[in-house]
């Protein structure tokens, strides 16, 4: 009787481990996932000292974009968040409406707070040594009604080519702009992203499953070339 009690015992230690060790892990050792990227959060643009807006605008300090993917471990939900600086690119103004715009993200220099985590993304799932870059086109004007007054959040929609992981598909997206006192043109959004849509193999791996689709989130700062 007292081995079948030690074993018992034993048997229920290693059910509490294996629930109660990931909550106690995510929601206390890990703590919360980065929150999602906004116009706030990228504020370190130097000011740009050209006056007016028709021009180029160029990528400048402050330009963070990532992914976001739900995961699951143990039973557990987690927001996985991987981010980079590593952006470049510009857009055209003409008068009221931007007429081009391209951007490129290193994803070779994406990364999150657990190593492991890192090591899947830049090898089995977005392979960055043979697609080390993602890359988004505009196709069709932003028209504004006006030139945006300084300080004032307007809401836009995008449409344009988006390639990752060698795969090219149209995107059209909810955009978030402000031109700031300091002359910085700020622009915020996010990209859901079904992952067998560009062919990258889902993330899950080991004790981790992820959901079969994430999104892609940016904030970019620019300034008047």
């Amino acid at each position: 009787m007292k081995v079948k009690h030690a074993l018992l015992i034993a048997l229920a230690a290693v059910v509490v481990l294996a629930v109660g060790g990931p909550f106690v892990y995510i929601h206390f050792i890990e703590g919360k996932a980065p929150a999602k990227l906004s116009l706030s959060s990228s504020s370190s643009a130097p000011s740009s000292s050209k006056g007016g807006v028709d021009g180029t605008w160029k990528i400048s300090s402050g330009s963070v974009a990532g992914y976001r993917v739900h995961e699951i471990l143990f039973g557990q939900t987690n927001t996985a968040v991987g981010r980079t600086d590593a952006i470049t690119g510009s857009l055209t103004v003409k008068g009221t409406q931007v007429t081009a715009a391209s951007f490129n993200v290193d994803m070779t220099k994406v990364t999150s707070d657990k190593p492991m985590r890192d090591h899947q993304f830049q090898g089995r799932i977005m392979q960055t040594s043979t697609y080390p870059t993602s890359s988004f086109t505009l196709t069709s004007p932003i028209t504004f009604g006006s030139v945006p007054p300084q300080n004032a959040v307007q809401t836009k929609m995008a449409t344009g080519k988006l390639t990752m992981h060698g795969v090219t598909k149209t995107v059209t997206f909810t955009l978030k702009c402000e031109r700031t006192s300091n002359g910085v043109a700020q622009v915020n959004g996010s990209i859901p992203i079904v992952f067998a849509d560009y062919n990258i193999a889902n993330p899950s791996f080991g004790p981790v499953s992820t959901d079969d689709h994430g999104v892609l989130e940016f904030t970019l700062n620019l300034s008047h070339a």
